[in-house]
Order: C-alpha cells, then structure tokens, then sequence
C-alpha cells in the first residue's frame, strides 16, 4: 500500500485549507532550511572525523624518564 497522488493532493488541500497559500511557502521554506543546515552538520563532522583520523598520532609522554634537573641559583 503506500501514499498515492489522490491522497498527497487531499493532504495538500487540507494544509493549503488550514494554514494559507502564504503560511505554506513560508513553513516551506523555513523547512528547506533547516534541511540544508542539518545537511551541512553532517558534511563539517565527517570533515571534522576524517581529519582526525588523518592526522598523526601524537605521542605519549614517556613517564619512565626523570626530569633533568640543573644547578640551582639565587635570585638576590
């Protein structure tokens, strides 16, 4: 079963109906936008994701080794 053509164009009446040519074009419009904007999220994170795993792995600090430490002085 599904949605046909005769049901979209009821569907299509009732809206056009309770909310007016006017309203529809801008709820309309304001949807295309946030379509667009999410569309775009998703594209910078797996720009954001490939890079991470593009760049190289920093290493960890080596904790086995002591600091070295030099003469000490006196500010006077």
């Amino acid at each position: 079963m599904g949605i046909g053509f005769k049901e979209l164009l009821i569907i299509l009446a009732i809206a056009l109906l309770i909310f007016g040519a006017k309203r529809l074009k801008t709820i309309g419009s304001d949807l295309g936008g946030a379509v667009k904007g999410f569309k775009k999220a998703m594209e910078d994170e797996d720009d954001k994701e490939t890079q991470q795993l593009n760049a190289p792995q920093q290493k960890d600090a080596d904790f086995n080794s002591t600091p070295k430490t030099g003469s000490k002085s006196s500010n006077v």
